[in-house]
């Protein structure tokens, strides 16, 4: 249910009801406008992109009397479709994200004893993907915009590099054209990690255009979504897709005939029904986006030093799967913001050379002071298709309203 209040500026805003409430704001903060309890600005959309389910329900049960369940139809549909929008010739359907970074690692060969080299500023699925290929994963700092910084991953290779996976993080990417020339020079294989990256694209070339293969992913909160998790891998090489297509499905050449042992790793072609309906959005949901983003970074561009705007490369098509701004103070901010109904994140506070998991590899802190600093101050404020101008205008005038008045 929508209502309206009044902003600072005499506006309308447009508000969302939820409850339970969030109750009162911490009374030591900054007069934001006041917020009725319950007032919500979400940062996930899942209920209002499905609010009207009919559509969606309507097409899986035309499918359901097929039976067609396994690398169905609908399944082969979705993988033409997702490789004209990527500009690919191939694209081949995973069961997740996770799986479109991994497969095709172990499909080059990449294992035990090799190294492979990312940024530690990243989701763990890019670190994971490495790890479970039995490689060892190499970081490397990131840049201002939470990409790798590709003028240091020189100094990471070693004799057992083997490949490189830069992560178009937050749907921004790095200089690609350095990074393949990196890989060209050292004779190294480069594998995109474009999970947040749908329609992204660096100096022209759509994201995935750099390397022997890219994964996607298709996670409900990702920009192309379905309704579980589920990836893409995409490529331009005939003989690797094929590889591909066989490993995700247990090295099966047809029912009798098995090729190599592989596991089961086959999006379910019930998500490729619900794809095949979303796929047509990505045009409204990359522009919507990036229409939220600019609106965010012009809002903030006089708040220096306590909201920074990170560097925008004209270079990059930067879809925003997450809008992440340096905050000074951040958790007392998140703390305002939350209090007042607007539902911020941290993506991530902890970088992935300093987590549990990362202990075995010997990194410390202060080795990627760029990236810990990143980890330390930024803040993520929801940017996605389905919010209306008015609840991004509310974002923006609670995080105005909580630093001094200049």
């Amino acid at each position: 249910m929508t209502a309206s209040t009044t902003s600072a500026t005499g506006s309308p805003t447009s508000i969302v009801h939820e409850t339970p409430g969030n109750g009162p704001a911490d009374p030591t903060l900054h007069d934001a406008v006041a917020a009725p309890t319950g007032v919500r600005v979400p940062f996930s959309y899942l209920d209002r992109q499905f609010a009207d389910v009919d559509g969606y329900l309507a097409d899986l049960k035309e499918f359901v009397v097929t039976g067609d369940f396994t690398l169905g139809k609908p399944l082969t549909e979705f993988e033409g479709k997702f490789a004209t929008l990527t500009g690919t010739k191939h694209a081949i359907g995973v069961n997740s994200g996770t799986d479109a970074l991994m497969l095709p690692m172990k499909a080059a060969g990449i294992g035990p004893g090799d190294e492979v080299i990312t940024t530690t500023m990243t989701f763990v699925a890019t670190v994971g993907a490495i790890a479970e290929t039995g490689a060892t994963p190499v970081f490397v700092d990131s840049k201002d915009g939470f990409v790798i910084d590709a003028e240091l991953i020189e100094a990471a290779i070693t004799p057992k590099t083997k490949a490189i996976v830069p992560v178009h993080y937050t749907g921004n990417m790095p200089n690609m054209s350095a990074v393949q020339a990196i890989a060209e020079k050292h004779n190294l294989l480069v594998f995109e990690d474009a999970c947040q990256a749908i329609h992204a694209q660096f100096e022209g070339k759509n994201a995935g255009a750099y390397s022997l293969a890219a994964g996607y992913s298709l996670h409900p909160l990702k920009n192309l979504n379905v309704w579980s998790d589920g990836g893409v891998i995409t490529t331009n090489d005939d003989a690797f897709a094929d590889k591909l297509r066989l490993m995700r499905n247990h090295g099966l050449v047809d029912r009798d005939h098995v090729k190599f042992y592989a596991h089961n790793s086959r999006l379910d072609t019930l998500q490729a029904v619900i794809g095949n309906r979303l796929i047509k959005e990505v045009d409204f949901i990359t522009n919507t986006r990036i229409k939220n983003a600019k609106r965010y970074d012009e809002a903030f561009a006089d708040l220096a030093p306590y909201i920074r705007v990170p560097e925008r490369d004209p270079r990059v098509r930067h879809v925003f799967h997450l809008y992440i701004v340096y905050a000074e103070r951040r958790d007392e901010l998140l703390a305002h913001l939350h209090a007042k109904g607007v539902e911020a994140k941290i993506h991530y506070p902890i970088p992935m050379h300093l987590q549990e998991a990362s202990i075995p590899l010997g990194y410390k802190r202060g080795d990627f002071p760029v990236a810990e600093a990143q980890c330390d101050s930024i803040v993520t404020l929801p940017a996605h298709q389905h919010l209306t101008e008015d609840e991004v205008g509310y974002a923006i005038e609670q995080v105005r309203a909580f630093y001094p008045r200049t």
